[in-house]
């Protein structure tokens, strides 16, 4: 069996984006050092999903890449595919299995039977302890200021709760998209960081040429927090609610929340752009190999400073 540890350049996991994060993505991801991940639904059928993990896994074996990858699981009751996604995930043994919208209690023998970790997506304390007890191996921290489905706690004050009853693998996200940035969340004692928004406007992402462009002429001023699309709190791009005929001063109460259909309803999603408040850090389309070594050598300048070097 190969090594279960990463072989990673930076302690950054590219966030699993709703039909952003492909194949393509993951594997650059991989490629240059951090580990890339995708969520199923991005898949329209198990078939696919399937052949997704065959283009993941065989490009990736037998190089320093082949374990920094992983999968993103919906465990909320609603979602048909829950119990065929983590099968594939099992049959593939993807390295690190992220679950979201449920408990990873239902994944962790499996998982675990492999040598695979299951990190749990958390954002708010009683979450967070309830995977903690399941015998999550990681709880992703999603914080105030992430892409997409947001949290809304402080990173400074939810990290530091957490610690004091978890000593496992920690993810930090929101808002982070550069890289100090990331040694500021190591700093706090995360083990890892979630980035997402970051990777968005790169040549590997699923993004329509549109989106990319949105997302490198926009700030923080341009993010809006709303539950009306997705009935979960999420930030969205200003422009892109204006385009689908929002008021973003007066959007309207939430959606329902509803998996039974496709995961996610991807229509909603389609021409309503997600991205975190940190959207200020992208300025232009590049390659994600380009991007990790930017952000490697904003890694590396930070520590120097911290070190007074």
């Amino acid at each position: 069996m190969p090594s279960q540890t990463p072989q990673l350049r930076l302690p950054v996991i590219q966030a699993p984006m709703f039909l952003l994060s492909g194949p393509e993505m993951v594997i650059a991801s991989a490629q240059a050092g951090v580990m890339g991940s995708f969520p199923t639904p991005n898949t329209r059928t198990p078939e696919q999903l399937e052949q997704w993990l065959i283009q993941i896994t065989q490009t990736l074996a037998n190089t320093p890449a082949e374990r920094n990858w992983a999968i993103n699981l919906i465990m909320h009751p609603t979602y048909p595919r829950r119990q065929t996604d983590l099968e594939l995930a099992v049959k593939y043994r993807a390295p690190v299995v992220i679950t979201a919208l449920g408990s990873p209690k239902d994944a962790l023998e499996a998982v675990h039977s492999y040598g695979g970790k299951v990190y749990a997506d958390v954002i708010n304390l009683d979450f967070a302890k309830k995977a903690a007890a399941a015998g999550a191996d990681g709880l992703a921290l999603v914080c105030a200021g992430a892409g997409g489905h947001t949290g809304f706690l402080s990173p400074f004050a939810f990290l530091e709760e957490v610690r004091r009853f978890f000593d496992g693998d920690i993810i930090l996200s929101g808002a982070i998209g550069t890289g100090k940035a990331i040694h500021a969340a190591k700093v706090l004692g995360a083990d890892y960081v979630y980035m997402g928004t970051r990777f968005i406007a790169s040549q590997e992402s699923m993004a329509v040429d549109g989106y990319k462009t949105m997302v490198t002429e926009s700030n923080i001023g341009d993010i809006v927090t709303s539950d009306a699309i997705t009935g979960v709190k999420a930030n969205w791009l200003k422009d892109s609610l204006i385009a689908a005929g929002f008021d973003p001063n007066n959007m309207p109460s939430a959606a329902n929340i509803n998996f039974a259909e496709a995961g996610i309803d991807s229509k909603r999603w389609k021409d309503i752009w997600a991205a975190g408040q940190g959207v200020g850090t992208s300025t232009q389309v590049d390659t994600i190999a380009t991007i990790v070594d930017q952000l490697e050598a904003e890694y590396r300048l930070s520590l120097k400073g911290q070190q007074g070097e």
